[in-house]
């Protein structure tokens, strides 16, 4: 019997509720008896989040090049699935990770108008074919998200480089998460995240558990 753990990804704009769902399944998770690995995207090793840190914050004082961006992105994630992903998977454990590969996608590709097809490419390197079981992607609008943002950050913390870029920007990273939905819909669950906190985790709980017993249930043949 093949013991392979499952491996879950949250996507979706500033603001949507991600962290927040994924809490509550990894809550549930743990429950009812499951190991799970809660990480996220960038970061999630030590050098991964030495470059979430140059991602996120302007120290340098130099803007990025697009091709920059793209990479490092995808040297995070490269780092965070030999180090992380895979070797909890191989041995049964859950993974649960707050954005994957489909934000570079959203965001790069489809926001910042890196040809997609290369940041496919560039993703596909990366991964080393840990493809998520699942992803659940929670939309919402970009007004929503702005606001979501600034009543976040009312206590004085800064945003980070990419929640200051414009609205425009934000409007082509969600019609790329939409596009990406449309392009996989086998894995990408598209949630509408207007809706309350718990309507969404009793929905994603329920695509889940039905993943778990089809996933247990194919293991055993």
């Amino acid at each position: 019997m093949n013991t392979k753990g499952l491996f879950i990804t949250f996507e979706g704009p500033e603001g949507s509720g991600k962290s927040t769902q994924v809490r509550r399944l990894v809550a549930h998770l743990q429950e009812v008896g499951h190991e799970v690995v809660c990480t996220r995207e960038p970061g999630g090793t030590p050098t991964g989040e030495l470059i979430r840190d140059i991602l996120q914050h302007d120290k340098s004082g130099e803007s990025l090049a697009p091709e920059t961006e793209v990479l490092l992105f995808a040297s995070s994630r490269a780092q965070l699935v030999h180090h992380v992903i895979i070797p909890a998977l191989d041995t049964g454990i859950f993974v649960i990770s707050d954005r994957f590969v489909d934000s570079t996608t959203a965001y790069q590709g489809y926001g910042r108008g890196f040809p997609v097809d290369d940041v496919l490419k560039i993703n596909d390197f990366a991964i080393d074919k840990a493809i998520p079981d699942i992803t659940f992607l929670l939309d919402i609008g970009v007004e929503v998200s702005m606001q979501r943002l600034h009543k976040r950050h009312q206590g004085g913390a800064q945003l980070d480089r990419i929640e200051r870029e414009e609205h425009s920007f934000h409007e082509k990273v969600r019609h790329g998460y939409l596009e990406l939905a449309k392009r996989w819909p086998e894995r990408i669950y598209l949630l509408d995240g207007m809706r309350s906190e718990d309507e969404l985790e009793e929905e994603i709980w329920g695509k889940v558990s039905s993943k778990i017993h089809h996933h247990h249930t194919t293991d055993d043949f």
